[in-house]
């Protein structure tokens, strides 16, 4: 199992637009093999930065994700409100634990 981080920088003002386009995003990914979760945060001190956690089985499923439509047509709305180019962290699960 795989984490992927990714933080992105919104244009103030579009914060809105993005997470509709992010959530439409995700209404979809909950049929895509190998998806197990995702978390979409906003910073506290930032209103215009997200943080998106997603958990993958492994990395070749998230890759087969972003070959989808769904994921092709929202790459343009939520690109168009970004003011920076995101980043993106990897990292092995150790350890999953839920409430």
């Amino acid at each position: 199992m795989m984490t992927v981080v990714t933080h992105v920088s919104i244009e103030p003002g579009k914060e809105a637009a993005w997470d509709a386009a992010f959530r439409e995003r995700i209404s979809a990914v909950r049929k895509q093999p190998g998806w197990i979760s995702v978390q979409l945060c906003a910073s506290a001190q930032a209103p215009n930065q997200r943080v998106v956690i997603g958990t993958w089985e492994n990395r070749a499923a998230w890759e087969a994700w972003h070959t989808t439509d769904v994921f092709q047509r929202t790459r343009h709305d939520l690109e168009g409100s970004q003011i920076a180019e995101r980043q993106t962290w990897w990292h092995d699960v150790i350890l999953n634990e839920h409430r």
